[in-house]
């Protein structure tokens, strides 16, 4: 039974947790509809005293207990915090202590936004890729130059420390989440239910998914970029291999080592974020975004695409395009 801490902070903003927690909690509420013995979900939201806090838009929360209370954990969600975050930091050193105890006993730690503030105050973060919302980018490298502060990405994975940079991206980090407590089904629900059009899928082996920037191998860099920049050639790893100087075996071993994937793994994850661009900005026909995409065909990649999304690429488009903002224009225009 996955065990889940969301850290009550007065000030901190309420989306960053309510949207993750609604989220697992329907993540939780699919896998026990369609099997018995699926896991479910424990949630405590805990403060520093157990008294009620008022969060950023003036909502009250009231925590289920004190933070010494907590019995363990396997995820404590870690909020955004407003304006700022190294002054509440500061006010909150017991709240640091007790993240550092935590980690050590085992839990995994995800801030989002300018929570990571706590994180990296605590140390646990020292040496480790990591991220903040880009609003704080200047002052948090400056506060912890010990933290390798990754300023492209949006969501970070160092060992059990996640970063997302906004609630948005805690979203997309929450999927891989559900999917690992209560599968690709149930995570793929709660993907149809809140955002689909903005889901990009996560490999946390690395800083970050879809970075060919993501680790410090510059020969996998090299043949990741080759990659990302041919979706629709064919995949050969020797040849790839040969491109980079290095000999197949080695170059797998290096690959792996570096992203936790495979060549042919991190080919199709990119095939498939591609597709998800085009469908979602273009309005090119699906024959054409399977070939642009490197899909022999359009009835294969249709098969592809609705095996990893749940989705029909028409569905998804569909439902993408549903949710698209046309201002309409002013008056007098």
């Amino acid at each position: 039974m996955p065990r889940i801490v969301a850290l009550a902070v007065d000030g901190a903003l309420g989306s960053s947790l309510a949207l993750p927690l609604e989220m697992l909690r329907a993540g939780a509420q699919h896998a026990r509809a369609h099997a018995r013995a699926a896991p479910s979900l424990e949630v405590q939201v805990a403060g520093e005293t157990g008294a009620a806090v008022t969060m950023s838009g003036t909502i009250t929360l009231q925590p289920d207990c004190a933070l010494e209370a907590v019995a363990g954990a396997d995820l404590v969600l870690v909020p955004s915090l407003w304006r700022a975050p190294a002054a509440t930091v500061a006010q909150h050193a017991r709240t640091t202590g007790w993240l550092r105890r935590a980690a050590r006993a085992g839990a995994r730690i995800c801030s989002v936004g300018t929570g990571s503030y706590f994180p990296a105050t605590a140390g646990l973060l020292d040496g480790c890729a990591a991220t903040t919302h880009w609003s704080f980018f200047d002052d948090f490298a400056r506060r912890y130059p010990r933290v390798q502060l990754q300023r492209r990405q949006l969501v970070t994975r160092a060992g059990a420390f996640y970063c997302a940079a906004s609630v948005n991206s805690a979203a997309d980090l929450t999927l891989h989440f559900i999917g690992e407590f209560f599968g690709a089904g149930a995570a793929r629900q709660v993907e149809g239910q809140f955002s689909p059009e903005i889901r990009r899928p996560l490999a946390l082996s690395g800083p970050v998914s879809g970075s060919a920037a993501a680790h410090p191998d510059e020969t996998v860099r090299m043949a990741q970029d080759w990659m990302l920049a041919n979706p629709c050639a064919p995949l050969r790893v020797p040849e790839l291999a040969a491109r980079c100087g290095i000999a197949p075996r080695t170059f797998n071993r290096r690959f792996r080592t570096a992203t936790g994937t495979t060549p042919l793994a991190f080919m199709r994850q990119a095939r498939l974020d591609l597709a998800r661009d085009l469908l979602r900005q273009s309005n090119l026909a699906i024959g054409e975004i399977a070939h642009r995409c490197g899909y022999p065909d359009a009835a294969y990649f249709s098969r592809s695409f609705l095996a990893a999304t749940g989705s029909t690429p028409q569905q998804y488009r569909v439902r993408a395009r549903g949710k698209l903002f046309r201002p309409e224009p002013a008056r007098g225009a």
